[in-house]
C-alpha cells in the first residue's frame, strides 16, 4: 500500500511539472516563467528523492521484519512411527475421536467400535470367515511407550452409552469423562479410570436447547480446570455453545455463546468474504482452559478460536486458514512449558497440525499432510501434549489410528519443514 501511494505521488508531481501546476505556496503573481519552472522542477526533484528514500526504506523494513520472523523460534517434531505398539487380541481401531492424558503420561483414547465402523473384510473373525480381526474396546489405555495398558468400555448396568462416542476426558481424580455427538446424546458419562460406572451428567434423549440447564447437545470435548474445581463442555454438535459443570457433583454452573453472547439454536453459516458470525458457526469443538486462567474454544465451522474468561466475557479472537470451508480448528493441545507460550491446533479439513503463538494467535508453522504413511493425517481430530512436549494426535472417517510426534526442541523458522515431520536424512 505504501508503494503504490508514493508512486502516485510522484505521478502527481509529474503531472504539475507538465502543465505548469504552482505547487510550492511561495509563488506570487509576478514570478516569471523561468522562476515557476526551476520551482516546479525542484519540487518534482524533491518528491522522486522522497520517493526513493521511502521505497528503500520499505524494503529494508521488510527484509528486517522476514529476518526478525525467520529467526523467530518454534517447536520442531519428528513423527514417531512405531507408536503405539500392535494391539492384542487382533484388535481394531475404528473411527478415533478423542485422546487425553494423565498426570502418568498415559493416554486414553476413545474410538467407535460398532460394526459400521468397518468393513466386513476387517471383521472376518467376529463372522467366522477369517483369522483376523475384531474392534477394540471403545476406551483404551496406552503408556508413553505405546504399550496397552487396559481396555474397557461400552453399554453398561445404570447409564445410557453414546450412540456416537465422541470426546474423553482424564480429570485430576483419575476419573474418565465421556462426551457423544450422536443423536440423543445430551449427556456426558463419568467413569473410574478402570471402567467402573460413577455418574451421569445430563439427561439422555432430550432435544438440542442451547439455553438448558439440565441437559447438553451432543458434547464433542471436555476439558476440566482443576484449580476451579469446574468442566468445561464443548457442547456442540447440536447446541452452540460453552457449558461449565462442576467436577465434584456434575451440577450445572454457566454457559454462553460466541463473544459471551447468549447462545441460539439457528443454523450459521460461515462466508470467508463476510463479517464473522455472532453466534458459533459449530461444532463447538473444543473449550480448553489454559494456566493463565482463559478458555480457548474452537468453533470449528468458522476456522475460528475465541478466547474466554471463565465467566464467559470476550477476550479476543483468531483464525487458522480462514478460506478452508470444512472447518480448520477441530481440537487444540498448548506445549507443556508454564507460559504455555504456543498452540498446537488439529486441522482435520487440510490434514495438519499448525503451531500457533498462544499470545498473538498467529500461524508460526505447520507439519503434516493428507496421507496414509507415518506423520501423514487422514481427518486429523484430537490433540494433546504430554510433560515432555511432545504430541498425540487422532483421526477419524477412514484415518482410524493415533499417531505420536518427538518433540525435537527450538529451531528458527527458517528450519521449519512441513509436510511429513520425518528424520532429515530419510526425506529425499
Amino acid at each position: 500500500m505504501q508503494f503504490s501511494f508514493l508512486a502516485l505521488l510522484f505521478l502527481w508531481f509529474q503531472i504539475g511539472a507538465k502543465f505548469n501546476f504552482q505547487v510550492v505556496v511561495s509563488f506570487t503573481q509576478k514570478e516569471t516563467t523561468m522562476s515557476k519552472i526551476r520551482k516546479t522542477f525542484l519540487a518534482g526533484f524533491i518528491a522522486l528523492t522522497l520517493f526513493t528514500v521511502l521505497n528503500i526504506s520499505q524494503e529494508r523494513m521488510e527484509q528486517s521484519a522476514l529476518a526478525v520472523n525467520n529467526d523467530r523460534m518454534a517447536p520442531q517434531f519428528e513423527v514417531d512411527p512405531y507408536w503405539p505398539q500392535p494391539l492384542a487380541n487382533k484388535w481394531l481401531l475404528g473411527r478415533t475421536i478423542g485422546i487425553a492424558i494423565d498426570e502418568r503420561d498415559h493416554l486414553f483414547v476413545v474410538h467407535r467400535d460398532q460394526d459400521s465402523m468397518f468393513m466386513s473384510q476387517e471383521l472376518g473373525l467376529d463372522l467366522g470367515r477369517a483369522e483376523c480381526c475384531t474392534a477394540a474396546p471403545p476406551i483404551l489405555e496406552f503408556d508413553s511407550d505405546g504399550n496397552l495398558i487396559n481396555a474397557w468400555g461400552g453399554p453398561g448396568e445404570g447409564y445410557t452409552w453414546p450412540e456416537s462416542n465422541h470426546g474423553i476426558e482424564v480429570a485430576p481424580d483419575g476419573n474418565v469423562w465421556i462426551g457423544g455427538n450422536g443423536s440423543g446424546d445430551s449427556h456426558v458419562l463419568v467413569f473410574t479410570r478402570d471402567g467402573e460406572f460413577v455418574r451421569e451428567i445430563g439427561i439422555p434423549g432430550e432435544p438440542i436447547n442451547s439455553l438448558s440447564t439440565s441437559s447438553f447437545g451432543r458434547v464433542a470435548e471436555i476439558a476440566i480446570d482443576e484449580s476451579a474445581g469446574e468442566a468445561y463442555f464443548a457442547d456442540g454438535y447440536g447446541n452452540k455453545r460453552v457449558a461449565v459443570v462442576d467436577v465434584a457433583t456434575g451440577s450445572f454452573k454457566r454457559f454462553w455463546g460466541a463473544y459471551g453472547n447468549t447462545p441460539t439454536d439457528d443454523r450459521v453459516v460461515y462466508d470467508p468474504n463476510e463479517p464473522l458470525p455472532q453466534q458459533f458457526v459449530g461444532p463447538v469443538h473444543c473449550a480448553e482452559p489454559s494456566n493463565d486462567g482463559l478458555i480457548y474454544v474452537c468453533d470449528r465451522g468458522a476456522d475460528r478460536i475465541q478466547v474466554f474468561r471463565p465467566d464467559g466475557s470476550f477476550v479476543k479472537e483468531g483464525q487458522v486458514a480462514p478460506l478452508t470451508l470444512a472447518g480448520t480448528t477441530w481440537d487444540i493441545a498448548f506445549s507443556p512449558d508454564e507460559a504455555q507460550e504456543f498452540i498446537y491446533v488439529a486441522d482435520g479439513a487440510n490434514f495438519k497440525v499448525h503451531i500457533l503463538d498462544r499470545d498473538s494467535l498467529e500461524v508460526l508453522a505447520e507439519f503434516g499432510d493428507g496421507g496414509r504413511q507415518p506423520g501423514l493425517f487422514f481427518g486429523t481430530h484430537s490433540i494433546v501434549t504430554d510433560s515432555q512436549g511432545n504430541i498425540y494426535t487422532t483421526e477419524t472417517y477412514e484415518g482410524k489410528r493415533v499417531q505420536k510426534f518427538l518433540y525435537r526442541g527450538m529451531r528458527p523458522l527458517s528450519d521449519h519443514r512441513t509436510g511429513a515431520p520425518w528424520p532429515a536424512e530419510e526425506r529425499h
